[in-house]
């Protein structure tokens, strides 16, 4: 053993030698060159250099035209700089020698460089003499450049994959998790949670062998899953993976959820019970009894059934939630993650029984889960009718009532998690226990936090949840971008575009931001300005939407940025008003194009092979994509600044 372990230190030994002999021999700055085209005569150079550990490397922006302290691109004579260039990085201030000003130096950087190009260039050449900082030490030297000028449409379409990949994949990860939790907390409502024990002990009686049990019980627990996954995947099948997603933003369909909510909550208070018919429940315990798998699959639908009143409330939300997502496969994982929450406790029982002695006994703590349940049906329900009011422009529910309503609902929750409001079928509570009064203190204070939402405050973490800002009778946080803003399209002087007209009755967008809601309307203005479009592909039922807004949209830098580079132009995808007669069409699978909302769904699937909002794509003068990269809902600020950047420069070289 002491030979082994000798032999394992001798071994780190001379990796570490290694390693640092490797370190010693690298050049203080390492750097990757790489070139995109933008257009027959522009391109985007781009240098990414790093420092090697103790050395930074200075800024390629000079402050005045005799600043020393810096790096910069030599080009020979087919190509040249066009505008600034572009840092990326962490910046850090530098003393330097004989100078009062600090220079500016990175650790990592990226630089990049719009270039124009003579037509037909494949390739850039030419040198990037760079200067660094090492303690008092100021070493410099020159990286020859001779790259290959890539195409940007194929050089975009791989990053877009990847990165849609990516996100798709984090996304249904994430769907898959909130619905797992879900379905661990529905273990515990009235309706499941004294099930588990009888089933657990059921199975393992019933069974000859401990090892035929298990397998039964897992059995169970897969047929649960199976239950909620494959209805869903055969709705999907036949209908298409769009069919969830249009039933759970279409009004009607908003209107129907918000009158089953308030059922369900309404019931939940203790008003009345709803179950399946019992037929059905019969019929499965029937077909149970006959044993082997089929038995137990029955048995498992058996157990859906009978839960129904206190799971029913939650499936519909959690699908009509990952039904928004706008992705096919979201409902079936979202249902998939939902039934394996809520088999997991059986499983786990029965390969453990001895920790069935250790759950809590049933009482009248799982009727007040049932309760609580009711007041967050009651305030999803709200939710519903909103959607409701904003796409019929009915002006009811507008975000300060909504926010009355909200606070309410939730004092009473606290309120009745203290025993100071007591339902039908509640027991008498001689006192508070630790975990009730926790969780009212949550209630109230998540009802205290919505106060300042009454006069504007933007309450960033609910803003996929409440109505926009802009339906708000008074607020105080818009005043801020209202005053002083006339109205016009552009501030800055020179040529005026006309105020947007078509549907400005109805939408608007908030910040003080002017957008035009046609994009016929839109591009006529973009021309008179010679301003690229930034199309906004959004929606009254959208959340994403709404956070983009709050989150990433309200930055001050976005903010001057969509205002001064820009014509906005938004496309609701769900607005109700009826096209004009000359305008309707039929596409190009035979459906009627009656609305605004599905005129802009349509251009925005056959133009970009997309249906989800937000989706935010830019177009140059000609209507043509500046940039084929899909950039939905991302709520880095950072992120979204670099794009507006790199659109603006791809516009401004082709127009040079």
């Amino acid at each position: 053993m002491t030979k082994k372990i000798l032999f394992i230190v001798l071994l780190a030994s001379i990796q570490l030698i290694y390693s640092a002999a490797a370190q010693d021999s690298k050049q203080p700055v390492q750097f990757v060159f790489s070139a995109t085209k933008l257009t027959d005569t522009s391109a985007t150079l781009t240098v990414h250099a790093v420092a090697a550990k103790g050395t930074r490397i200075f800024t390629a922006a000079k402050k005045n035209n005799d600043d020393v302290f810096v790096s910069s691109l030599q080009l020979d004579s087919s190509a040249s700089i066009h505008g600034t260039v572009v840092e990326e990085g962490v910046a850090g201030a530098v003393a330097l020698p004989g100078a009062t000003d600090k220079g500016t130096a990175y650790d990592s950087v990226t630089f990049k460089y719009t270039l124009g190009i003579k037509a037909g260039a494949t390739a850039i050449k030419g040198s990037f003499n760079w200067l660094g900082v090492s303690g008092d030490d100021f070493p410099s030297g020159e990286e020859k450049i001779n790259v290959t000028i890539t195409d940007a449409a194929a050089a975009s379409d791989v990053a877009d994959a990847g990165a849609a990949a990516q996100n798709k994949e984090g996304s249904m990860w994430s769907i898959f998790l909130l619905c797992l939790a879900t379905g661990l907390l529905a273990v515990i409502t009235p309706c499941v949670f004294p099930l588990i024990p009888v089933t657990v002990s059921f199975f393992l009686k019933r069974s000859k062998t401990r090892i035929e049990g298990l397998k039964n019980a897992l059995w169970y627990s897969i047929s649960i899953v199976l239950i909620y996954t494959i209805p869903t995947l055969i709705l999907t099948l036949i209908f298409g993976d769009k069919i969830l997603y249009t039933i759970s933003t279409h009004p009607v369909s908003n209107i129907f959820f918000f009158v089953v909510f308030i059922v369900f909550a309404i019931s939940f208070f203790g008003a009345f019970e709803l179950a399946l018919p019992n037929s059905w429940a019969n019929k499965a315990d029937q077909k149970a009894g006959k044993g082997g798998l089929l038995g137990i699959f029955f048995m498992a639908l058996t157990l859906v059934i009978v839960s129904f009143s206190c799971t029913g409330p939650i499936v519909g939300t959690l699908l009509g939630q990952t039904s928004m997502q706008g992705v096919g496969l979201a409902p079936i994982i979202g249902m998939m993650g939902f039934g394996v929450g809520l088999a997991i406790p059986f499983s786990l029982f029965a390969f453990f029984p001895s920790m069935l002695q250790s759950l809590p006994k049933s009482g009248g703590w799982l009727n007040t889960i049932k309760v609580s349940f009711g007041f967050i049906e009651l305030a999803l329900a709200l939710k519903f009718l909103s959607n409701v009011d904003l796409s019929y422009h009915l002006g009811i529910l507008n975000r300060d009532v909504f926010l009355v309503l909200w606070i309410v609902i939730f004092f009473l929750l606290g309120v009745y998690l203290l025993g100071k409001l007591k339902f039908a079928h509640d027991s008498d509570l001689p006192f508070v226990s630790v975990p009730r009064l926790f969780f009212a203190m949550a209630s109230f204070s998540f009802a205290v936090y919505m106060v300042p939402g009454l006069w504007g405050a933007p309450l960033k973490a609910l803003s996929g949840f409440i109505p926009p800002s802009t339906t708000q009778e008074f607020n105080l946080n818009d005043l801020q971008y209202k005053i002083g803003n006339a109205g016009v399209v552009s501030p800055s002087a020179g040529p005026q575009a006309a105020p947007p007209k078509k549907y400005t009755n109805k939408l608007e967008v908030p910040f003080g931001l002017t957008a035009y809601f046609d994009l016929e309307e839109g591009m006529a203005a973009a021309k008179i300005l010679k301003k690229p479009i930034m199309l906004d592909f959004t929606g009254h039922t959208c959340p994403n939407c709404r956070k983009m807004e709050e989150q990433v949209w309200k930055d001050p830098a976005v903010l001057s940025r969509i205002k001064e580079n820009f014509v906005l132009v938004s496309l609701y995808v769900d607005e109700t008003e009826e096209l004009p007669a000359s305008e309707q069409y039929t596409d190009k699978n035979g459906v009627k194009i009656v609305t605004v909302g599905d005129k802009n769904l349509d251009y925005e699937i056959k133009t970009f092979g997309f249906n989800a909002q937000p989706l935010y794509m830019f177009l140059d003068l000609n209507g043509k994509p500046l940039s084929d990269v899909k950039y939905g809902y991302d709520p880095s600020v950072a992120g979204f600044i670099k794009h507006l950047d790199a659109v603006k420069a791809a516009f401004d070289a082709a127009n040079k």
